[in-house]
Order: C-alpha cells, then sequence, then structure tokens
C-alpha cells in the first residue's frame, strides 16, 4: 500500500529539463540531474455535494407515445379538387387511434387552418386557386408535436367568371347583358328622353 501512495505522488509531479540538443523536456522522472521539478496550479475541483444535502434526483420524464401511421386520406397525395367557392374536406386517419388527451391540428401551406381537436376531419373553405401543401400533426397535453406528416400537394381549380360566361353566356341575372347572346334573350333598350 505505501508502494501505491509513493507512486501517485510521484505520478503527481512533473520535471522539466533541456536535453543535449537543446530542446525542452517534460518528465515525471526525476533521473535527469539538471532537472527541475515545475510547480503546477492546485486542482480546481470540487466536492460533487459541498453542503452535505441529499442529491436532488430527477425524475425521469415519461417518453413520448409513438404512432405506427398518421397520413392524409382525402384528398389524394397530388389530387386536383373543382370548386367554385375553393370548399375542401379533409379527412386524416392514425395507427393506433387518438390517444385521450391528444389531438389533431391541419396545416395548409404550413399554417394551421383551425384549433387542435379530436376530430380526423377538416372542412375548409374559400381556399385560393392552384396548388397548395396539406400536413397533420398529432399534438399531445402539453401541445407537443408527436407526429407530423410530410406535405402532401393538391391543386384547387376555381371557376372564374370567364369560364362561367363560357357555359352560361346569357343568364342575365349572374353576368349581365352580353352581346353574343340571341336578340330574344336581350332586354329591351332603354329610351333616351333626347329621342322621342
Amino acid at each position: 500500500m505505501v508502494a501505491c501512495l509513493i507512486s501517485l505522488s510521484a505520478m503527481a509531479e512533473v520535471f522539466t529539463y533541456i536535453d543535449a540538443q537543446g530542446n525542452r523536456v517534460f518528465t515525471d522522472q526525476p533521473g535527469n540531474r539538471n532537472a527541475k521539478r515545475v510547480p503546477l496550479a492546485t486542482s480546481n475541483r470540487m466536492s460533487a455535494n459541498p453542503s452535505g444535502a441529499a442529491p436532488v434526483t430527477a425524475t425521469p420524464a415519461k417518453p413520448l407515445f409513438h404512432y405506427d401511421m398518421l397520413r392524409v386520406l382525402v384528398p389524394e397525395p397530388d389530387a386536383t379538387i373543382r370548386s367554385t367557392a375553393g370548399e375542401l374536406i379533409v379527412s386524416v386517419t392514425s395507427e393506433p387511434g387518438l390517444q385521450s388527451g391528444h389531438h389533431y391540428r391541419l396545416l395548409l401551406d404550413g399554417q394551421p387552418t383551425a384549433e387542435p381537436g379530436p376530430s380526423p376531419v377538416f372542412a375548409l373553405s374559400n381556399i385560393d386557386r392552384g396548388s397548395h401543401n396539406l400536413s397533420v400533426e398529432i399534438l399531445d397535453e402539453q401541445g407537443r408535436t408527436l407526429e407530423r406528416t410530410a406535405n402532401q400537394p393538391f391543386h384547387m381549380l376555381r371557376i372564374s367568371l370567364a369560364q362561367r360566361r363560357q357555359a352560361k353566356p346569357c343568364v342575365l341575372t349572374d353576368y349581365g347583358q352580353r352581346p353574343e347572346c340571341p336578340l330574344k334573350d336581350k332586354p329591351e333598350e332603354e329610351k333616351s328622353f333626347f329621342w322621342r
């Protein structure tokens, strides 16, 4: 045991000297007669429990629940939706089913469409014409995202006023008087008070 203590104390010392080639050498062996002991700074180690109080143990965090599958059922990927009002019904599913306290949140182009809720069906309206991306998230009780789908593209095709006029060009209540309408469908011209 004494030999171990002596070897530990020797290992804690550092010596330096200049060798025959003029290089400075650092060693833990004081064998050279010109070797000088290098003073070492005191250790800055601190006791793991300086106050003597019982160590605080963190309670292990409950692991997040994992869903095996989450996806958007309707519309299908890359679907074209034809709606004059820009309306769309989105349906999602998960496996296993939605757990107690968890909620679905639908994202349209990366932005939430409404508050998270338990319903897997979302009704959207007044979506601009063009291409969009849908994704859905499952949130836990603290609002943490447990699962999220990849962006799924779809295309909204809204009928414009010009397209309506092509379909029914002579309906006066919707589109006004049109020059290409038959004479029998044109309203009577208003008489001017200048010409009598």
